[in-house]
């Protein structure tokens, strides 16, 4: 059956078709990894290339007795929630195994640099297994009441921990598939670092599947974690996350057969079209169809028949039920933060669409019949709509063309730096930085906002997190996706 547009499609192209641009994606690549600078926690390196930042979070794990510095602020605030965290970390590493070989070697350098230093953090967080998890570091709750630099952060540093036998499977699942794609990652460049995170992806994994269960049912911490990452989504996902990347990186056979008898058990078979922080099924049916595709592993084929139907859904000429799309053209899903669909999904397409080119197999939604490049369009769309192939003509990755978001919902970069302004300001005191209409006065080059809503429409408001904030799980998966078209730029 042939592809042909629909008339969402022809209406974009009548609309912005005239107007379409050309991208750097290698610019945009770059600054998709330098971003991960302005989120560092710790002790700045000499050569760390967003001058504006400096030290940060360094008595982190102190009360515990524990060193917890490092690691990434997740997003506009000064809190370490290692779930998303580790998510970040899974895809950063997920990025560099899949399209590294296409990145320049000084860009592969950067992204490598930026994965050690969360795998990093990781690694400490794990430090007291088999008996304790480390799951965050902050108060949210004094800290979302403060508008402060994390250089002067004094709102309470609280090491978050759950101690055998309470569960954390989804963080706990989420670390293991991060350490062990980490170890994948930098398993030719320093083979002795890989094998650490092997090492210690296995013992959380243990963790995990022993004390099965959500961090948010432990009392004395779930206050301070539900209200921003809680999984609400169940931690089901996570273990079976967790085990199909310790397949990968081990070969071992028996997590393959821990995510072949836990597929129904634990509720992977329903047909999910999403993925990200709080929901990993989509990446999973993605990542296991590569048995199936390039190993024959015919009693996967569920999970490539899930991934499938992920696909087919986000092709509009396909049949049965579809994703949908804004006006514009963007992906959609209710809730804010619309770019992380956006990258994620973006991310996956491309993923599948290199499984089926190298066994020279087509999607099969339904009669019609999807050659690989056609999803890579779809991609491609998805990321040129974020670089300013829009409605609003507006690039929502910060630095990058010559119109971007100019308020960021991020407290670093919207507060004088220390070297403008080497007096603290304290919790109260950047308030009126806050509520200032001025650009923010430290460009956070590489960042991608949350973005516009379902109308296209996108106002550049500090106070509007839900669109203005950008997070390191929506940028982590764009630099994959920006690895490939940087290397391809003539696809269309």
């Amino acid at each position: 059956m042939k592809l042909h547009l629909n008339p969402l499609s022809l209406i974009y192209l009548f609309l912005f078709g005239a107007a379409a641009m050309s991208h750097d994606y290698s610019d945009a690549l770059s600054k998709s990894i330098l971003f991960f600078e302005g989120q560092r926690s710790g002790y700045l390196p000499n050569d760390q290339r967003l001058t504006w930042r400096r030290n940060s979070g360094l008595s982190d794990g102190w009360t515990h007795n524990t060193d917890l510095t490092g690691g990434y602020y997740d997003a506009g605030d000064n809190v370490k929630f290692n779930f998303p965290m580790a998510f970040t970390t899974t895809m950063l590493a997920w990025s560099v195994i899949e399209f590294g070989e296409f990145m320049p070697p000084p860009e592969l350098r950067n992204a490598l640099v930026a994965l050690r230093w969360s795998s990093d953090y990781l690694l400490k967080s794990v430090s007291q297994l088999p008996n304790r998890i480390f799951v965050q570091v902050g108060d949210p709750i004094a800290d979302h009441n403060c508008w402060e630099r994390p250089e002067d952060m004094d709102t309470p540093r609280t090491a978050y921990v759950v101690n055998a036998p309470n569960p954390a499977s989804e963080v706990a699942g989420e670390i293991t598939a991060a350490l062990s794609a980490a170890s994948i990652a930098v398993r030719s460049s320093d083979p002795g670092y890989s094998h650490t995170l092997l090492q210690n992806a296995v013992k959380t994994f243990q963790f995990a599947d022993m004390h099965r269960g959500a961090y948010s049912s432990n009392d004395d911490i779930k206050n301070d974690v539900c209200p921003f990452y809680c999984d609400f989504n169940g931690f089901q996902d996570e273990l079976l996350w967790g085990a199909a990347w310790l397949r990968k990186a081990t070969g071992d056979e028996s997590y393959l057969s821990y995510i072949e008898s836990n597929r129904e058990p634990f509720g992977a078979s329903e047909n999910v079209d999403e993925f990200g922080w709080d929901n990993k099924i989509g990446g999973l049916n993605v990542l296991v169809s590569k048995e199936v595709i390039a190993g024959n592993m015919y009693n996967l084929e569920a999970y490539k028949a899930s991934a499938e139907s992920f696909m087919c859904s986000l092709v509009p000429e396909s049949p049965g039920q579809h994703i949908e799309y804004t006006p514009g053209g963007l992906l959609y899903k209710p809730g804010g933060s619309q770019l992380q669909h956006a990258t994620t999904i973006s991310f996956l397409l491309l993923v599948y669409a290199q499984y089926l080119s190298r066994s020279s197999l087509s999607l099969n939604c339904g009669s019609l019949s999807v050659p690989p490049d056609h999803l890579r369009r779809l991609a491609k769309k998805q990321v040129d709509y974020v670089l300013g192939e829009n409605p609003m003509g507006l690039s929502y990755m910060v630095g990058y063309g010559e119109m971007y978001p100019k308020r960021i919902h991020h407290r670093g970069s919207s507060l004088p730096s220390i070297v403008d302004h080497p007096g603290a300001i304290r919790c109260k005191d950047g308030s009126v930085y806050f509520n200032s209409t001025e650009p923010n006065p430290n460009v956070l080059i590489g960042a991608v906002v949350g973005g516009p809503g379902e109308d296209d429409k996108y106002d550049d408001d500090r106070s509007d997190f839900r669109k203005s904030e950008p997070t390191t799980y929506i940028n982590a998966p764009f630099v994959g996706v920006l690895a490939y078209f940087a290397a391809n730029p003539s696809f269309s």
